[in-house]
């Protein structure tokens, strides 16, 4: 396990001694990456660095929102709403790599954007070791990763948790003083729910994805599994009233895990499970079927795509 306190000091001494006397925006989200590493810029450059959430709307329900709250005391947040540019950018794009570059490049495009506006030379991003392996492998590209444009617009991109696994950095932002909220928050997928979206991305699908996500996330909350969520998966034939539809299939998956690189599908009680399906279905006209996934990682990754 990472010594935290020294990890702190040589991060901040890091970010300081790469960023200088430049500007910086950093990618914030509110999960618990980009959060700390926020943190750590901020104490290393203070007033030099812009925090930019992108609204891609591809978030969960409530994220924008949340976001406004919990960072209001920073009087440089930028939101930046960009919830067409991305759906344009998508459109017509199925396969998950093309997926992952499209938003990964989009992206880059909305900050270098807000750099030219406050004249920012540095990229400060919540990247950390998982998303590095697995793009550098042949598993996934992660928008921050590999599904970053070949030419960027900044100086350079300062990445100070590159070689931490997820449970060390819930522990720097701990020790940063980060609330409950942030330093405990299950992961959420830089693409967003794009990567729970099986083939295009739809205002349609990205409505359900929304809702179901939403409902998953609050009956297991008392399971605490390390990720929980729901996926749109296709559409098969169901029963609504008296009328036979061609309706959406969600596909449940709920897995503890320690780091994210494994992890093990969780047993979730049938009552639970028929509770979820309910509600899903019941609150989503156009959901016909509603799956639970029960296969570890591997042989599945976590996410869908």
């Amino acid at each position: 396990m990472v010594d935290v306190d020294a990890f702190v000091d040589d991060a901040i001494e890091e970010i300081a001694a790469e960023i200088g006397d430049a500007d910086a925006v950093i990618a914030l989200s509110g999960g618990v990456d980009s959060s700390t590493a926020a943190a750590l810029a901020y104490e290393a450059v203070g007033d030099q660095l812009t925090p930019v959430y992108v609204d891609t709307g591809l978030m969960r329900k409530g994220e924008t929102e949340g976001i406004r709250e919990t960072f209001a005391y920073v009087d440089s947040l930028r939101i930046v709403e960009a919830q067409d540019r991305f759906l344009d950018a998508l459109e017509g794009v199925t396969d998950p790599e093309e997926k992952r570059h499209a938003i990964g490049e989009q992206f880059i495009r909305e900050f270098e954007t807000v750099a030219r506006e406050v004249s920012a030379d540095y990229l400060v991003q919540g990247t950390i070791y998982p998303d590095r392996i697995e793009s550098e492998g042949t598993i996934k590209s992660h928008h921050n990763v590999g599904g970053l444009p070949e030419v960027v617009d900044f100086e350079g991109i300062v990445e100070p948790m590159r070689d931490l696994y997820k449970d060390e950095v819930r522990e720097v932002a701990r020790e940063l003083g980060l609330e409950e909220v942030i330093s405990e928050r299950m992961p959420f997928p830089g693409p967003g729910l794009a990567v729970r979206i099986i083939g295009e991305v739809t205002a349609e699908k990205l409505a359900v994805a929304r809702e179901a996500n939403h409902v998953v996330e609050e009956e297991l909350a008392d399971y605490d599994p390390w990720q929980a969520l729901a996926a749109v998966i296709g559409k098969a034939t169901g029963v609504k009233g008296d009328n036979r539809v061609h309706g959406w299939v969600v596909a449940v998956r709920s897995v503890e895990s320690r780091d994210g690189m494994t992890a093990r599908a969780q047993e979730i009680d049938w009552q639970t499970l028929q509770r979820i399906q309910s509600r899903i279905t019941g609150e989503n006209d156009n959901v016909s079927r509603v799956l639970y996934d029960v296969t570890h990682k591997p042989p599945a990754t976590i996410e869908y795509e």
